[in-house]
């Protein structure tokens, strides 16, 4: 969710998860043919199952639409994440699963439910890496990987590229390495350092509705100017410096 001048651009969880997906296809396969399907749909798919957009959308005190950053953690959610993941297989719900314990670790001590979801996501982590065969660091790269095209993902949602050409750090990579990103010009293409894609320069997008209004007095008032809400396209040009 972005302010803007006559009221609030909102892009969807599931919509960011998708360009996060736009952003790892760009990047040499790194795995087999297989598991690198795996982990694009993995991305892509990282923020579903949310009930809230099926009519509860959220407000905050003042009326304002409520980022997702602003919700408490779901076990609800969480838990129909994980099984929508087993349909389609281990190696999706061991990156789900990953991605679930790096958002919500830090939940731990409490509350007794949590702690159970999170002592449950261990143990199938483990238990999903030895039937398949993989390391556990193998398996921390993949999702690093997932991990930084999130991060890339929500930095371009956010609107929170730095401006004069100063540089703002994505996350290490797969390699270990630190990545930076950054635009050296208001509407000009975006760098990352070091240049980690196939393509020299390519475009990713993802879409947005445009609310022209900053208050709402409720949550249906809200859900209604969001399903009439006009769309509009945001597009990045990514090259290499």
């Amino acid at each position: 969710m972005n302010h803007t001048p006559a009221g609030w651009q909102i892009i969807y969880q599931q919509a960011h998860a998708l360009l996060a997906a736009q952003l790892l296809h760009q990047w040499p396969a790194l795995l087999p043919p297989d598991y690198w399907v795996g982990l694009l749909a993995a991305a892509a798919q990282h923020d579903d199952e949310q009930a809230d957009w099926t009519g509860h959308y959220g407000l905050t005190p003042a009326g304002a639409p409520a980022n997702f950053t602003m919700k408490e953690f779901s076990l609800e959610q969480a838990t129909r994440l994980m099984r929508a993941a087993r349909f389609q297989g281990r190696w999706r719900s061991l990156l789900t699963s990953m991605h679930l314990s790096t958002l919500y670790e830090s939940l731990r001590g409490q509350k007794p439910e949590t702690d159970a979801f999170l002592d449950e996501q261990r143990a199938k982590q483990k238990t999903w890496r030895r039937e398949l065969k993989l390391t556990k660091s193998a398996a921390d790269q993949a999702y690093t990987l997932l991990h930084w095209c999130d991060r890339l993902s929500l930095i371009l949602c956010r609107q929170e590229l730095p401006e004069m050409g100063r540089a703002l750090e994505i996350y290490h990579g797969p390699d270990g390495r630190r990545y930076e990103v950054l635009c050296s010009a208001e509407g000009g293409p975006v760098h990352v350092r070091p240049w980690p894609f196939r393509e020299a320069r390519f475009k990713v997008s993802v879409e947005a509705s445009v609310l022209r209004q900053l208050q709402f007095a409720t949550d249906a008032e809200l859900a209604e100017a969001l399903r009439e809400a006009p769309i509009e396209t945001q597009q990045w040009e990514l090259a290499k410096e």
